[in-house]
């Protein structure tokens, strides 16, 4: 019986129910773009962080640079003397820790030891100042009729000619541990060319070069990089995976280590969590144990993110959420609204009922039942419209960029003065705004339709079970 007159009033009351599903229809199709929206932000500012750190890393460990540690890393080049008709090409080469004091590599194995920690890995960052030119002489002109031969005082003239031209190229370095390639700023890009290191090339004189810089400096797989009197081969060409590269170069750590003369030492520990979601437990067990370092994570990180991306989130999080919030509300009282001036207007009817014998809490039922079902096919438009903007979202897919850095301190490290540690280099990223739709927010969606069907049938309910079968009567023309 229930169902039979449920059906019968929904059909007889089509243009009604509509009205009042399409309102919760809107408030839960804007709850689901602003929703995937959001998702989308957030795959946005990951695919910005991991450009920095990499992939599968959760935290990183640095040491922030001290004044003194500063200074003793300013760029000093020495060149040879040379004789009086000697102009030959003279080159020197600078190869200076970037922006953090190492870390001992016993560092590394003590944070991977802690509880929590699944991994952990070392790197070092470098920087290489290059100088490469000559000093020309210059020739002594003297004055004509000067007689600077007579009486033993020197002859007047001017030297004209000589000096000196010299190029200066500065590039990063980066020095991982090719025993773990899971882990580091490396795992952000993609092999093009080439491959990537062996396990067994821990001490290998072989480099990885990112493409940008391959092409600037026309290198190819095979091509020969000579870095401090050093020859290494390129095996390997990089394409990061979203921005600029983390260095220009990639070599073993341990020939990091030799070629800047800090055997054993770190700038960055890369860590992954044994579970994501203890992640600030294991930062604070770290920072507990290992004194004297520095513990960032991706919501650290994710702070420090300025420029489009960061304005559209705070909009997408702050002015969207209440903006849902309110048409939520609005909707709901709506339809609570309508439901209850639906039954206003149906007092013979619920009054013959019960005058027929239904109970109040029979004539509630039904009135909630149908608002519960009018919510439901709320929903189902909801959901429609929500995807249908979603989609448009991500067909679109707009351009948002992203700046990292440009700020002092204490963060993660990463080379190339990605973050933390010193002065970090300002690094901007464009990256294409999607708008995923996950179950949370379908199942979301449906629990909305089901509160704006009860809330509707309360109002309904309680306006149903105050008639009396007198106000049937008195209806009677």
């Amino acid at each position: 019986m229930f169902f039979t007159y449920l059906r019968r009033e929904l059909r007889r009351r089509r243009k009604a129910a509509l009205v009042v599903a399409s309102g919760l229809a809107l408030g839960i199709a804007l709850v689901i773009v602003v929703n995937s929206v959001s998702n989308g932000m957030g795959k946005a500012q990951d695919k910005v962080l991991q450009s920095l750190y990499g992939l599968g890393t959760d935290m990183t460990v640095t040491k922030a640079a001290t004044p003194s540690a500063s200074s003793s890393q300013r760029p000093r080049f020495q060149f040879d003397a040379r004789g009086n008709d000697d102009d030959s090409k003279q080159s020197s080469d600078r190869v200076m820790v970037q922006g953090f004091t190492t870390l001992s590599s016993t560092t590394v194995s003590k944070v991977g030891d802690q509880k929590g920690v699944s991994s952990a890995v070392g790197g070092l960052s470098l920087n290489v100042v290059k100088i490469n030119g000559q000093f020309t002489r210059g020739q002594f002109q003297q004055k004509p009729g000067s007689g600077g031969a007579r009486g033993g005082g020197r002859p007047q003239g001017e030297v004209k000619g000589g000096g000196a031209d010299f190029d200066v190229n500065s590039f990063s370095v980066y020095g991982t541990d090719v025993s773990q390639a899971g882990l580091g700023p490396l795992t952000s890009s993609k092999i093009t060319s080439g491959r990537t290191f062996k396990t067994t090339e821990t001490d290998a004189k072989v480099l990885v070069a990112d493409s940008a810089y391959a092409k600037e400096k026309k290198y190819k797989v095979g091509s020969s990089v000579t870095i401090n009197k050093v020859k290494y081969q390129v095996i390997g060409i990089a394409t990061a995976d979203s921005g600029d590269s983390a260095a220009n170069l990639y070599m073993p750590l341990k020939q990091a280590q030799t070629l800047a003369g800090q055997k054993n030492k770190v700038t960055t520990i890369y860590v992954k969590a044994t579970d994501s979601q203890q992640i600030s437990a294991v930062k604070a067990t770290i920072q507990k144990n290992v004194s004297g370092t520095t513990v960032t994570t991706s919501a650290d990180l994710a702070d420090t993110v300025s420029g489009s991306l960061s304005t559209a989130s705070s909009l997408a999080t702050n002015v969207g959420k209440w903006l849902s919030i309110a048409v939520l509300v609005a909707a709901f009282l709506v339809a609570g609204l309508l439901t209850s001036s639906a039954v206003s207007r149906r007092v013979r009817e619920f009054g013959t009922l019960k005058a027929l014998g239904w109970k109040s809490g029979r004539v509630t039922r039904q009135v909630v039942g149908e608002a519960v079902v009018n919510g439901l096919v709320g929903g189902v438009l909801g959901i429609a419209l929500g995807l249908a903007g979603a989609y448009v979202v991500t067909a679109i897919s707009p351009t948002l960029q992203a700046s990292l850095g440009g700020a002092a301190g204490g963060g993660n490290g990463g080379p190339g003065g990605g973050f933390g540690g010193g002065r970090r280099a300002a690094k901007t990223l464009e990256v294409a705004l999607t708008a995923p739709v996950s179950l949370t927010t379908i199942a979301l969606a449906v629990a909305l339709a089901v509160a704006g069907g009860l809330i509707a049938g309360a109002f309904g309910g309680w306006r149903a079970s105050r008639l009396r079968p007198a106000d049937a009567l008195r209806r009677v023309e």
